[in-house]
């Protein structure tokens, strides 16, 4: 059992396109921010070489917007670091367009299409309250 967890809130009323594009920019900003995550590198029989993965499970949650921007809330409360990735983001085509679009906004009033959390478990739980395992 791990002492942390990492978890990924999708908005529930996302497009499927939108839910995996949003929870695979999420999952790469926790790893990006906690490299110590990242395990060794997968070796198959044949001795091929594949990426590290996740050391531990990322569970995917959902919820309505509203419990979502009581989640990034919640996090910002505890001065925990998270991913976030915000409605306008979809519109843009490149990072330095995802970080201007992000920019323009506060927390209270920006529209949350999900967001990413690793942190001592019981306080993710806490965090997420309201969310629903996703499904």
């Amino acid at each position: 059992m791990f002492e942390t967890k990492f978890a990924i809130v999708l908005r529930v009323d996302l497009a499927q396109w939108q839910k995996l594009n949003v929870t695979a920019f999420l999952a790469t900003g926790i790893a990006g921010q906690k490299p110590e995550i990242i395990g060794e590198p997968y070796r198959d029989a044949a001795g091929n070489v594949y990426n590290a993965l996740s050391i531990q499970p990322i569970i995917v949650l959902s919820a309505d917007g509203a419990t979502l921007s009581n989640i990034q809330r919640r996090a910002l409360e505890r001065d925990i670091r998270t991913s976030l990735y915000v409605d306008g983001m979809f519109s843009t085509g490149h990072d330095s367009a995802n970080r201007e679009v992000f920019s323009r906004s506060g927390p209270d009033e920006v529209a949350v299409a999900g967001i990413a959390i690793h942190a001592e478990r019981k306080l993710v739980d806490k965090i997420t309250k309201g969310a629903k395992l996703h499904g």
